[in-house]
């Protein structure tokens, strides 16, 4: 299998993450996958945002879930970018997506949506949280999740086969060969997160990982030159 370059909110790195232009940037570099994050509107719009709260990252505050999509997406995201819905970015890029989730709501109005435009083969589901994995998982047929953790041990591989899924999404600063070896015994795809330095991408490949979730596009250039 090729070594997977992943875009982290699209590349976080050099561009307002999570919006249109990082998107367009991340595909533009080359990057395998763009992974990118989703909440409920407060009118149940999936918007492509990864805090619950507006502060960081717009000129807003407070909870995404108060906000309408049409309040959401008059917000400014960085350079004059807008809060885009889910949708937008379908229709934006044509690269392989990694769409996290947050619970078992979001999961049931992503699943709406795979359904409708039929994206189990473009769009592999990533969460933290069992829960999520397992409705995604039920709801659409052929779907691919991925498990993310960042704090786990060796248990994350039952985790991982308990609710289905094919790839488990690793912090590399707690990655271990002792977990490497358990989650290939399970034929688990390991994709390390967040790999910006050449150190970083010299242990996920020493590790023989299957891919890194990167900040910027430079580690696609490099990345197959790195043993």
């Amino acid at each position: 299998m090729n070594f997977l370059t992943i875009g982290h909110r699209g590349v976080m790195g050099v561009e307002p993450e999570n919006t249109l232009r990082s998107f367009v940037a991340a595909q533009e570099a080359g990057l395998d996958v763009i992974e990118l994050d989703l909440h409920l509107s407060k009118d149940g719009a999936l918007v492509v945002m990864h805090d619950t709260d507006l502060d960081r990252t717009t000129d807003g505050t407070g909870p995404i879930a108060d906000r309408t999509v049409a309040e959401l997406r008059a917000l400014d995201a960085g350079r004059g970018e807008h809060v885009p819905v889910f949708e937008e970015v379908l229709d934006a890029v044509h690269a392989p997506l990694q769409a996290e989730i947050k619970d078992v709501q979001a999961a049931r109005a992503l699943a709406e949506v795979m359904n409708g435009r039929n994206l189990a083969d473009r769009v592999e589901v990533s969460s933290f949280h069992d829960d999520a994995l397992a409705e995604i998982a039920r709801l659409v047929p052929r779907v691919r999740t991925a498990l993310v953790a960042s704090r786990y041990t060796p248990e994350i591989v039952e985790r991982a086969a308990g609710v289905g899924a094919s790839t488990v999404c690793l912090n590399i600063r707690r990655l271990t060969l002792e977990i490497v070896e358990q989650a290939r015994k399970a034929d688990l795809r390991i994709i390390g997160w967040v790999v910006n330095t050449q150190d970083h991408l010299r242990l996920v490949r020493a590790l023989g990982l299957d891919g890194a979730t990167t900040d910027y596009p430079e580690i696609k250039r490099t990345g197959r030159f790195t043993a």
